[in-house]
């Protein structure tokens, strides 16, 4: 355990990573959005997707978690097993983190009126709709899911190359133009999003963990072969 914790350590000496950058990204995609919002002549709510602009930084954070610090935690006599406990644990704690500054931010929407031009980044009826605690579930799984994306693209690519990489994306695209093409051939639409709406955010949220449940199991699995 102290070795997994060690991991832990080693993925944040560089904090910049996981708290600031994600931080200075959100700041920014919130001062953008509340200036948009001031330039639109109405006083209806005004919501927008500029707080999706930090996940996406979880997702670079997957993939450098292990293209950078893999190879150097295998200099430390690590082993791979508890690199891979270690990392999915900072993880975790880094996507609880930011999903606890999304209700913060959710709070400050509420107590100002939406920054006073009544626009809202994070307090989003349909997410908020199941409370605090399920907006809380709901933004840490999606912080967890770029992570856990990132992760084991770059898991695959350090296991097999860019030509398996390659594969696999060409793969997942033709999977989902099939999934569409299906959907639109037997006419489904309205019943895919009367599903959508009838699961509501925190019911795709906890799909979305079985999801991370997958492909941490591909990436374990994966991250045997993987090239430090």
């Amino acid at each position: 355990m102290s070795r997994t914790l060690n991991v832990i350590r080693l993925q944040l000496i560089n904090r910049q990573t996981f708290i600031w950058v994600p931080l200075i990204v959100l700041a920014g995609a919130v001062l953008v959005s509340v200036l948009i919002y001031a330039m639109i002549p109405v006083d209806e709510p005004k919501y927008g997707g500029g707080g999706q602009a930090p996940l996406w930084v979880f997702f670079a954070t997957g993939l450098s978690a292990m293209t950078m610090t893999f190879p150097f935690s295998q200099a430390m006599s690590i082993t791979r097993r508890e690199f891979f406990v270690g990392t999915m644990i900072t993880a975790v704690l880094g996507s609880a983190f930011m999903a606890i500054v999304f209700l913060i931010g959710g709070g400050i929407e509420l107590l100002t009126n939406g920054y006073g031009v009544n626009g809202y980044v994070f307090h989003l009826p349909w997410i908020w709709e199941a409370g605090p605690l399920g907006a809380f579930v709901v933004y840490f799984t999606l912080a967890l899911f770029f992570f856990i994306v990132g992760f084991t693209g770059a898991t695959i690519y350090k296991s097999w190359g860019p030509v398996v990489i390659s594969l696999v994306g060409i793969g997942l695209a033709l999977v989902l133009l099939g999934i569409v093409f299906l959907i639109t051939r037997l006419e489904l639409w309205e019943q895919v999003w009367l599903g959508i709406l009838d699961l509501g955010a925190v019911g795709l949220a906890l799909w979305g963990l079985v999801a991370i449940v997958v492909l941490a199991v591909i990436s374990f699995l994966a991250f045997r072969r993987a090239k430090p």
